[in-house]
């Protein structure tokens, strides 16, 4: 996998959930942080890692990073932009 240079303030792991369940589990977490700071999501292929970026980017936050795993599932890190 490789080494991000991203510092992380939250995690969130939603491959036990399906859309829209994974957007609202994202949001709910970026709702607890304050602005600038970066939350990891840990998500599946498919519909939650085409939904939830762009849901995210409609919120006005900001998309760092997509990385593939390469075992079905992704890290999204996300920098809350507003408060």
């Amino acid at each position: 996998m490789a080494e991000i240079d991203i510092k992380v303030d939250d995690t969130v792991d939603i491959t036990d959930v399906n859309c829209p369940v994974t957007f609202v589990k994202t949001k709910v977490a970026l709702d607890e942080l304050d602005e600038g700071q970066v939350l990891q999501v840990h998500l599946n292929d498919g519909e939650p890692v085409n939904n939830v970026p762009r849901s995210v980017k409609e919120e006005g936050h900001e998309v760092l990073k997509l990385v593939d795993n390469e075992d079905g599932t992704f890290e999204l890190y996300i920098k809350k932009v507003g408060d």
